[in-house]
């Protein structure tokens, strides 16, 4: 068997019920349109957690945040942990990054042979929560609404600054890749920070949406005392009660994260653009690593596991999976085997180290029965907070909480909580029974306090006196690019071009 190369293309913070079947047709993106158009795609895709770092950790291990250990955003991501980098380097392939990942520790690669660029967030353990002190805002990390009062036009930001750098540099990590110096299989992941907040755009995607219909959520706002305690939490964290948000700050930081959405669209279509110039053929996969609630019921951002926060898009293009929409809910914990099973890499040796499954079958019309989970225990909860999507059900449970029932076929928006709905008793038990066999809540809370706890001592023992930072800090060998005396001309002219004799 060949093993085919394979591209990866992340994005941060994209609301999957934005991608319903590929982009909703009201969306600027003619570049992922024409990727979905050859793309299973996966309509009720899921995040293992709405954050950043536990969620992308669980995708690149196919684990849960609670095998990980990577409840939050300063949560480190253990080198013992093997994922979908180690498997396919393991393999045979040459394995890149390009771009966000969010690790946490002094392990910066993961798997990764080679990292293009630095990450666009820190990579100690400053942002820890600390469930000791309940409600309390960390004030210079937490997210707060001026993200929201804030947005806006801008030609530059620190986001389009990193994002730029990371299209730049994964391109030119193709133009490399073809000019076969290395004979492996390739995986290049890229890896984009937008459209995550703050909401700012370029004029240039801005004016797209000028004339958009869906400036203003689908469901108002909810007044405070109406939210389910999980969402006041999140509303306190995210500190609402210092801001005025309009109707005006809705509709500029949705049409922002709208423009984002192109300006990400052109970014990717650069890349296979570069792909299909160099006669390089991949499998081309497309997700995010959580969404965005962007106003609905009044919240933002992500930290819920209601559908704008918890749904991601996914579109896999592969020549062994068929074109075409799948209705089954999966996850992104399900890409690590899935990446592997393409890559012919043995499930044997892959399995034991993954709660997810491979999408291949569902990609050539098979089924699927066993439930998606998702976990959170990061900032705005006070306990880990875990939840199922079975079928169109999705059900959630946390020591503090009531549990929550929600029948998303005929209740999309989540508004009619089922949980205390005698009719829908059986089922809600038969989501108890699943909850119970998988978790472990009172131990799952005790490891996360206990993680927490080290990482504070730990945190502020290193930043005094001399600070080392685990920050990734990307060298170039300057000596070993373009024409130096050690090198042959004639052969650096040859090796260095594609085509060659054309």
């Amino acid at each position: 068997m060949t093993q085919p190369n394979i591209l990866i293309l992340m994005v941060d913070q994209l609301n999957g019920t934005l991608f319903p079947d590929g982009p909703a047709d009201w969306l600027h993106t003619p570049n992922l349109r024409r990727l979905a158009a050859r793309s299973t795609r996966f309509e009720n895709a899921y995040t293992a957690s709405p954050l950043c770092a536990p969620a992308r950790a669980s995708f690149m291990s196919g684990q849960l945040p609670s095998r990980t250990g990577v409840y939050d955003n300063a949560a480190e991501f253990a080198s013992s942990i093997p994922t979908y980098a180690h498997h396919l380097r393991r393999a045979g392939y040459a394995t890149a990054l390009s771009g966000k990942m969010h690790f946490v520790g002094p392990d910066q690669l993961h798997g990764f042979e080679q990292r293009l660029t630095t990450d666009i967030y820190p990579a100690d353990f400053g942002w820890t929560p600390d469930y000791r002190k309940p409600g309390e805002r960390i004030d210079w990390w937490y997210h707060n609404m001026g993200s929201v009062t804030g947005s806006g036009v801008a030609e530059i930001t620190n986001q389009m600054e990193y994002d730029d750098a990371v299209a730049f540099e994964a391109e030119q990590k193709l133009y490399d890749l073809s000019r076969g110096a290395d004979t492996r299989p390739w995986c290049l992941t890229v890896s984009f920070t937008h459209p995550h907040d703050p909401y700012v755009a370029r004029r240039e995607y801005w004016d797209l949406y000028n004339n958009c219909d869906h400036l203003m959520p689908q469901v108002a706002a909810i007044p405070y005392a109406e939210h389910d305690a999980h969402s006041k939490r999140i509303l306190d964290a995210n500190d609402l009660g210092n801001f005025d948000i309009t109707d005006a700050d809705i509709r500029r930081s949705r049409q922002a994260y709208f423009a984002n959405i192109s300006y990400i669209d052109q970014k990717v279509g650069g890349i296979l653009d570069v792909l299909e110039r160099t006669r390089q053929e991949a499998i081309i996969v497309f997700v995010s690593d959580h969404g965005d609630m962007l106003g609905e019921r009044g919240l933002w951002f992500k930290m819920s596991f209601y559908e704008g926060s918890a749904r991601v898009p996914l579109m896999i293009c592969a020549p062994d999976m068929a074109p075409g929409r799948v209705d089954a809910p999966v996850s992104t914990i399900d890409l690590c085997p899935t990446l592997c099973d393409l890559a012919g890499v043995s499930m044997e040796d892959v399995m034991p180290w993954t709660d997810g499954e491979t999408l291949v079958p569902l990609g050539k019309g098979g089924t699927r029965v066993s439930p998606v989970a998702m976990e959170y225990a990061a900032e705005g909860s006070q306990s880990p907070l875990v939840a199922l999507r079975e079928g169109g059900w999705k059900y959630t449970n946390c020591a503090l909480d009531p549990e929550q029932l929600f029948d998303l076929t005929t209740d999309p928006h989540e508004l009619t909580d089922l949980a205390q709905d005698p009719a829908h008793a059986a089922k809600l038990e038969a989501f108890r029974l699943q909850a119970a066999a998988r978790w472990d809540l009172e131990a799952f809370d005790a490891d996360v306090r206990q993680s927490q706890a080290r990482r504070w001592v730990v945190y502020e023992a290193l930043r005094n006196g001399a600070y080392y930072p685990w920050d990734f800090q990307p060298l170039r060998a300057a000596s070993e690019r373009y024409m130096r005396n050690h090198m042959d001309l004639n052969i650096l002219e040859e090796s260095k071009r594609f085509p060659r004799g054309e």
